[in-house]
């Protein structure tokens, strides 16, 4: 092998390359020049791209790059040797550096091939052009899409803080909020609905709202939501029970469908007042009739009563004459009774209020009635703590008394028991809620009550006009309770009747309190500091305004509420809902069952369910008549908050103990 490269490196047997060109000058140089310039080319190139590699890390196949480079200065090197061959002639060595050209090109255009297709998805400086105007418009759209972007936040920020001001408005009306759509669907029910209708949101969504109605108004238009119109209805509640309310129906669209909003406001406060308006007004027009006459009268009386007595003198030698003009004289002062009778009740009559001891005026008086009153009566007196002043005419409350004592006798035909009590009492806003004409504050409670046959809510609500009268023709001119209503009103103060068929009646008097002011032990308890409570309790209650109010007190204790109207609702709802703790329930109830029996049959389903009884009578009278037991916990009408408070938490206790 080496003798075969000593022979092709052996340059002695060769010429130069300058012989064949005849040593011409010109064709020297030039080939000199051209091999020069191509040579100083190549050479370059390798440098280039020696550069471009080092520098452009990310160039795809970068070796191709090197392999490029090498055979790219072998070329260069072949034209070095053809201008050095023209005068030495080492053809062996030019050989040599042209097979290792032809090596180094070879296998860069072998490499180079296969890499072809990748090479031409390499992107043309066209291409990226292309690429990079549409990537500006990328990001002009990215902008303009930011920009959307953010006006779509903005608008959904302010979508959603509009949603929640508006929700907090419809969470916090006072009135009653439904949404219902085309097909009377209710769609939203907010709390003060829940509050007034007695339902939870989730009971009633998607049910007709025709279940909250007792009765729908019809208008003459197509589609079931039209079925209701604005103005005044009949509320349905949960429990059964109806109240006023005043409807107003408006409509919208939302998405393309027609929508509509009712706003429910209750009439039960305003009913109620009116009916206390009408009463008033009522009574005051009675009053000023029957003042108008019995001032008319007395005229006529005084003119009958004087020519009696003085046809009376005149006729003393006749005897029998003279007796009739004596009962002229008779009746015409009888007349006059009944005229200061209707005098009392117009709030005509002439007072002389003084500070009467309350307690001293009905020991004097029970002493009076037992002498005054069938044997069969027996008559009993309560007082309260401390000494109980009242600013009202003697004479007047002494003839109160009378009258209402002698009325008790009456519903007593077959005897029984008459209490005189008096205590201090507080009217407060809640009583006054239901008596609109009753001012707040401190009084001096009298109360008369009997244990007979009791009045009829019908008897009730006339019992107080005059001549009205429930006792047989000639037996009572009706103008008792009148003479103690207006005396009552004269006086700025009050007077109320509890009765209940078979129970009884208790007559309140409530006047105002001796003194310029009051003490500390006067003035009403503090309604913040009543005890609160978590509990269920259970309400039974037939009347719908004091079901209302007595609902709307205990829950703002603290309780949770189920009501009933009756003693059979009641105990089917405890029987259904396992969480009531308490049984608050009135004594008379319509249905045929009592309070009593209510709670009997309320313990054989729970043996240790507390029960707070409600009544107008205390609990000592209800003892006497054999309708309570003494360990009873009873609330009497009409309460205070403080009070209500007070009993739900000993009713609790008192089970607490019996267990």
């Amino acid at each position: 092998m080496w003798a075969y490269f000593e022979r092709l490196l052996d340059s002695s047997m060769f010429s130069p390359h300058g012989i064949c060109l005849l040593w011409e000058p010109e064709l020297i140089w030039l080939h000199v020049l051209s091999d020069a310039l191509i040579a100083a080319a190549y050479f370059s190139i390798p440098f280039a791209l020696t550069i471009l590699v080092t520098r452009r890390r990310d160039l795809q196949f970068g070796w191709v790059y090197w392999a490029f480079a090498v055979f790219i200065m072998a070329c260069g090197l072949t034209h070095v040797l053809s201008i050095y061959t023209l005068w030495v002639p080492i053809y062996g060595i030019e050989g040599l550096v042209k097979a290792a050209t032809a090596v180094a090109s070879v296998f860069t255009a072998g490499a180079l091939w296969p890499l072809l297709p990748k090479i031409l998805t390499i992107p043309s400086p066209f291409e990226l052009q292309k690429v990079q105007a549409a990537l500006e418009e990328e990001e002009i759209k990215s902008r303009d899409a930011a920009q959307l972007l953010r006006q779509v936040g903005d608008a959904q920020r302010a979508m959603r803080e509009s949603m929640t001001r508006l929700t907090a408005i419809v969470d916090t009306a006072v009135d009653g909020v439904i949404l219902f759509d085309a097909q009377a669907r209710i769609l939203l029910f907010n709390p003060a609905c829940e509050r007034l209708f007695g339902y939870r949101a989730d009971e009633v969504m998607n049910l007709d709202i025709g279940m909250l109605m007792s009765d729908e108004k019809t208008l003459p238009s197509s589609g079931q939501a039209r079925r209701f119109a604005t103005g005044e209805a009949v509320g349905l509640r949960k429990d059964g029970s109806h109240f006023p309310m005043d409807l107003s129906v408006g409509q919208a669209w939302q998405d393309g469908e027609l929508i509509y909003v009712g706003i429910v406001h209750d009439l039960t406060a305003r009913k109620l007042t009116e009916q206390q308006l009408q009463q008033a007004q009522k009574m005051e027009t009675v009053g000023q009739l029957s003042g108008g006459i019995a001032h008319d009268f007395n005229n006529l009386l005084t003119v009958i009563i004087g020519n009696a007595e003085h046809l009376s003198e005149q006729l003393k030698a006749r005897p029998d004459l003279r007796q009739f003009a004596d009962d002229i004289c008779q009746s015409g002062e009888r007349g006059a009774e009944l005229t200061q009778q209707l005098l009392a009740f117009s709030r005509r009559q002439l007072l002389q209020p003084q500070t009467i001891d309350c307690r001293e005026l009905l020991g004097s008086m029970s002493k009076l009635l037992k002498r005054t009153l069938r044997e069969n009566i027996e008559i009993k007196t309560a007082f309260g703590p401390g000494t109980i002043r009242a600013f009202a005419d003697r004479a007047q409350l002494e003839s109160a008394v009378l009258n209402l004592a002698l009325n008790a006798q009456d519903a007593m035909p077959s005897g029984g028991h008459l209490t005189l009590s008096t205590e201090p009492a507080a009217i407060d806003e809640d009583y006054r809620t239901l008596h609109p004409e009753v001012t707040s504050g401190s009084y001096a409670l009298i109360s008369i009550t009997d244990d007979g046959e009791g009045m009829t809510p019908e008897v009730i609500e006339h019992a107080f006009e005059p001549f009205f009268t429930t006792k047989e023709v000639g037996k009572g001119s009706g103008l008792g309770l009148s003479m103690v209503y207006g005396f009552a009103k004269q006086s700025d103060g009050h007077v109320s009747i509890y009765s209940e068929q078979g129970l009884g009646t208790t007559v309140r008097i409530y006047l105002p309190r001796a003194g310029a002011g009051q003490s500390s032990g006067d003035m009403p308890e503090n309604e913040d500091a009543a005890p609160r409570g978590h509990e269920t309790i259970l309400i039974a209650e037939d009347d719908p305004f004091v079901r209302s109010s007595v609902i709307l007190r205990v829950e703002a204790l603290g309780y949770r509420v189920v009501a009933a109207v009756n003693g059979k609702e009641a105990l089917q709802r405890l029987r259904t809902d396992p969480g009531i703790d308490m049984l608050f329930t009135d004594i008379i109830m319509p249905g045929g069952m009592s309070g009593w029996e209510l709670a009997e049959q309320a313990r054989r389903i729970r043996p240790s369910l507390p029960v707070l009884f409600t009544s107008g009578y205390a609990l000592e009278t209800l003892v006497e008549q054999g309708r309570a037991q003494a360990q009873a916990v009873v609330l009497t009408k009409p309460y205070r908050k403080a009070e209500l408070a007070q009993r739900l938490r000993d009713a609790f206790a008192a089970a607490t103990v019996t267990s």
